[in-house]
């Protein structure tokens, strides 16, 4: 979701990481979205969990 909770991708698949020890995802945002460091919501059941695009991978061991 945007700022102002409008529909904007599809999450494709989410868990918690053990590493890193919060939740991390994979999904779909349009390009205007998609930028590193970009600020979006996930909607998990009815929660806005606020997000940050990254640039994979999510861990460098």
């Amino acid at each position: 979701m945007d700022g102002q909770g409008k529909k904007i991708g599809v999450v494709t698949s989410g868990t918690m990481s053990p590493m890193l020890g919060k939740g991390i995802g994979l999904g779909y945002v349009p390009t205007v979205f998609a930028g590193v460091d970009s600020k979006i919501n996930i909607q998990i059941r009815k929660n806005a969990i606020p997000a940050t695009v990254v640039k994979l991978p999510f861990y460098k061991g």
